[in-house]
């Protein structure tokens, strides 16, 4: 969407508080010996705190309030009672959500506890990969610039990007245009950021694969290689200087 008045970024400034607020608490929360199933409907419990409803269950009926992915598991995952988080694991949390009419998405990958798969590095980069990405976005500038920045970001840490998932718009619904906030410069794309526009930017920093691809006919997606992924995600409003970033409360850069 375009934000085009008061009542609009009102709206984006409430339902991001939401999915910000929820993320970070999620975080806050999560514990060695937990279940998926258990942290999600925290979660869940939080946005009906706020009055927001989950996006992916109301979109497209995901079978919770949050994707949770552990592990191989790049995005979607869904959370499970047969899921038992573990010392060291990779999590990963994407929390959207739709308020009075609004809908926001944000993400944040950590590892929980202490770090004995050395994946620390991993989860640092993506965050410095989107700090940089955001911190370039302006109206004018080339969505496919910004795919470069998070490539060359990327493998300059030693890295590689998955290439088939994206940032997107975001605002009236989950995804909107444009779709394609690739995490590579697709030369093709001609397309720039909007002064005003609401987007969701997001990382996908990899180990070794480049391509998410189904688990088992599940939501589940993992890399076609092995590995692991992280991904960070803010919902920002595009501007003529540094974007307002709606979704800071959940302090994924501390």
């Amino acid at each position: 969407m375009s934000i085009g008045s008061n009542e609009e970024l009102e709206g984006m400034i409430a339902v991001s508080k939401a999915v910000g607020e929820t993320l970070k608490e999620m975080r806050a929360y999560a514990k060695v010996g937990m279940s998926t199933y258990e942290l999600d409907q925290y979660g869940g419990e939080l946005l009906k705190k706020y009055g927001a409803k989950s996006a992916p269950y109301e979109t497209y009926e995901f079978p919770g309030y949050t994707c949770i992915s552990v592990n191989e598991v790049v995005a979607h995952g869904t959370p499970s009672k047969e899921i038992i988080l573990k010392e060291g694991d990779l999590v990963n949390v994407d929390v959207s959500a739709e308020l009075n009419g609004f809908w926001s998405d944000n993400g944040g990958s950590f590892v929980l506890g202490e770090d004995i798969h050395k994946l620390q590095p991993l989860v640092d980069a993506s965050k410095k990969i989107l700090f940089d990405a955001i911190n370039k976005i302006k109206g004018g500038v080339k969505i496919s610039d910004v795919g470069f920045i998070m490539e060359s970001g990327a493998k300059k840490a030693g890295f590689k990007v998955i290439r088939n998932l994206a940032g997107h718009g975001v605002g009236r619904s989950l995804h909107e245009a444009p779709e394609d906030i690739l995490n590579y410069k697709d030369k093709s794309n001609k397309e720039r950021f909007r002064k005003n526009a609401v987007v969701a930017i997001e990382t996908f920093i990899a180990t070794d694969s480049k391509y998410a691809v189904e688990s088992d006919g599940e939501w589940n997606l993992v890399g076609d290689k092995g590995g692991f992924v992280t991904q960070h995600e803010h919902t920002i409003m595009v501007t003529d200087g540094k974007p307002l970033i709606l979704t800071a409360c959940n302090e994924i850069w501390n």
